[in-house]
């Protein structure tokens, strides 16, 4: 469960054999949103906007305005919400929503990741790689869908969204190949939460981290009740998931949460290469291995997973925890 002796940072130098270099592009990046829609800073995130270069490597860029670009080259179009590409010894798995911000999750989209996850199971991947387009990683649930359906019916939809982000986090459990995970920007929430649940995870300098479950009127999913607690020790984990603390990748590197940080221009580059270099490595080996490290502990997590779940349902289905929901959301947008 724990990433031990990370790299802090690993710089290379760009070259232009390797890369292809994308052009000035204007990005303006909209504010970053956490999962009751309260606008997080964080620094040099939220600058101006900037001319930058965008360096990718065979079409490899984490950027929303090359989302078009993307969709275009991938054959498979089966998803609306997600990209899943079948590259050379791996699957990728781009989160790339088209109907929600910053890839903030809705039920929809972790059913196209459950599917994707399904297919890249059964295929002849040895690992999968996931990843985002655009500036952020994750947003974590999506709040405009969490008070829009439960606030038609709130037995039925606690129940239905609940379920639904069951199934998502024991698709992860369950996944026999290895998970490397490309976190390019913020991972909140269920974003975050689903980290530990991988097996290598890899973070931009720009990247950071945030569970503020108690604090948007939430309990903890994803098995962070659990993982959160062995990863970052219980003193850290408490204040992740009670306060709302903010780990920047650094932070998150020097805990173990994430085993080691890039600077951002090469970024996709270091990712891509580790990726690739792991995907000449036999499957037999690699599935034999993540079993050894992981199944004592897949049944805990599948315990946990579904309590976390009933207990998310409960507080979603009581007139006194989705009065504080709302209540929290109102005061999010008078303070905005």
């Amino acid at each position: 469960m724990r990433y031990r002796n990370a790299t802090k940072v690993h710089k290379i130098p760009s070259s232009g054999r390797a890369d292809e270099i994308l052009g000035d592009i204007d990005v303006r990046e909209a504010p970053i949103m956490n999962e009751l829609g309260s606008a997080l800073s964080n620094g040099g995130l939220n600058l101006p906007s900037v001319k930058r270069k965008l360096v990718g490597e065979n079409g490899y860029v984490f950027d929303k305005r090359l989302r078009y670009n993307v969709r275009q080259n991938e054959s498979n179009c089966r998803y609306r919400d997600i990209v899943v590409r079948k590259e050379d010894g791996f699957t990728h798995i781009l989160l790339s929503s088209q109907t929600s911000a910053n890839n903030a999750l809705t039920p929809e989209i972790m059913k196209e990741v459950c599917r994707a996850l399904g297919n890249a199971a059964v295929d002849s991947s040895k690992l999968l790689l996931l990843s985002a387009v655009g500036g952020v990683f994750c947003s974590g649930l999506d709040r405009t869908y969490l008070i829009g359906r439960l606030s038609k019916d709130r037995r039925k939809e606690s129940c239905r969204i609940t379920e639904t982000i069951r199934d998502f986090v024991k698709a992860f459990i369950q996944f026999k190949k290895p998970i490397v995970v490309a976190i390019n920007g913020p991972a909140l929430g269920l974003g975050a939460s689903i980290l530990p649940l991988c097996d290598v995870v890899w973070a931009s300098e720009k990247a950071w981290f945030q569970t503020p479950c108690a604090t948007v009127r939430l309990t903890p999913v994803g098995c962070a009740s659990y993982t959160f607690p062995q990863i970052l020790g219980v003193a850290l984990a408490n204040e992740m998931l009670f306060c709302g603390r903010k780990l920047t990748a650094q932070e998150a590197c020097g805990r173990g949460l994430v085993s080691q940080v890039f600077w951002p221009s090469t970024f996709s580059q270091e990712v891509m290469l580790r990726v690739k270099e792991m995907a000449t490595c036999s499957a037999v080996v690699l599935e034999e291995s993540k079993g050894l490290v992981r199944s004592f502990l897949k049944s805990l997590l599948e315990e946990v997973n579904e309590r976390e779940c009933q207990m998310l349902r409960q507080l979603w289905s009581s007139t006194k925890g989705l009065d504080s929901l709302f209540s929290c959301l109102q005061d999010k947008i008078h303070e905005g």
